[in-house]
């Protein structure tokens, strides 16, 4: 687990645009179940790719104007009960950090793991994410 103090600006990155931490199971259950409209999760994280495209990408793409009715992010390896619950919701993809997933009506129609994440830059990611929001919202 990483200290609140070094996340804490890695939190506020997203927070900051408009994203909500979910902090508990419980609220993960509560946005990811049986929700109507789209919600996008952002599986947050301290590494460099989270640092240099993820989240850049992220606070970018929800310029565009079509975009989520939610954003959501969870921290891995700091809000681990919540990670694990949002990674339930997450099946059949394996547990990736940093992650993004879009949720329509309650069911994940889109993942992007962190492999699709490493190596690519956030113009690349940013786009990609305008044409989901644009599909799904």
């Amino acid at each position: 687990m990483y200290p609140p103090e070094l996340v804490a600006p890695m939190k506020e990155d997203l927070t900051s645009v408009g994203f909500s931490e979910l902090l508990s199971a419980e609220e993960v259950e509560k946005i990811l179940g049986n929700t109507e409209g789209t919600t996008f999760l952002i599986v947050n994280s301290v590494c460099g790719c989270a640092a240099g495209a993820a989240r850049p990408a992220v606070k970018e793409a929800v310029n565009n104007e079509k975009k989520p009715d939610r954003m959501v992010t969870v921290f891995a390896g700091v809000d681990k009960e919540a990670v694990d619950k949002a990674r339930e919701f997450l099946t059949p993809y394996p547990p990736s950090s940093p992650s993004m997933a879009m949720f329509k009506d309650g069911k994940l129609v889109h993942f992007i793991e962190r492999h699709q994440i490493e190596g690519n830059n956030a113009e690349s990611i940013s786009d990609h994410l305008k044409q989901v929001f644009n599909h799904f919202c």
